[in-house]
């Protein structure tokens, strides 16, 4: 009888569940896999636009800012000036008549940036995706690189806060490896240590 139930019973419980053991062991990385890929491509277009921003007020205000509501305000509020040439300086009788010339106009920069994304929402800006509206990390300074004061920016994003809700010993897996090649534990663009062309560790 005891032969039996364990080979009827207690045997295959054991065998389905050492299976589902390993079969969730395999997952368990692929899914952590799979979400911080998603995760990462809505953080790194954020971060981008935060870029595209920092460029802009750069362009406006001659520095970068520290202070999102900033950008955000530019965006909403602020304006540019762009430059439109009247006529062709390769018709030199325009050119003799002066009818060639250029015009200054000031735009909107919300008519300008980011004006053909229909899911844009500026205000998004200052929050680190599903991380429970915990900040974007923003800090700008001058740097004096070769004599020369230098405008630096960086925008952060640590994987605690993007990965929030995800397995926690994964995530300390990520960060130790990140650690270990001595790059920085989460995403960022721009670096207020030395210029890279406002490059992101992404890419």
């Amino acid at each position: 009888m005891l032969r039996k139930l364990l080979t009827y019973l207690i045997f295959p419980a054991i065998i389905v569940v050492l299976a589902y053991s390993i079969f969730e062991s395999i997952m368990t990385p692929v899914r952590f896999e799979n979400e911080l890929n998603r995760r990462k491509e809505v953080a790194i277009q954020r971060l981008k636009d935060i870029r595209d921003l920092q460029v802009m007020f750069k362009s406006v205000n001659g520095r970068y800012t520290a202070d999102i509501d900033s950008l955000i305000d530019m965006y909403n509020n602020g304006q540019m000036t762009v430059v439109r040439q009247i006529g062709s300086m390769d018709d030199s009788l325009a050119v003799a008549q002066k009818r060639v010339f250029r015009d200054s106009v000031k735009i909107s920069i919300k008519d300008t940036l980011f004006h053909t994304r229909t899911n844009f929402r500026v205000d998004s800006l200052r929050f680190i995706p599903f991380s429970g509206k915990a900040p974007v990390q923003l800090q700008a300074v001058v740097r004096i690189v070769s004599g020369v004061n230098v405008p630096l920016f960086e925008a952060c994003m640590p994987y605690n806060l993007l990965l929030n809700g995800m397995d926690q010993q994964l995530i300390i897996n990520l960060n130790a490896d990140q650690e270990a090649m001595h790059r920085y534990q989460g995403l960022m663009v721009g670096s207020i240590d030395s210029p890279n062309n406002n490059a992101g560790n992404w890419e």
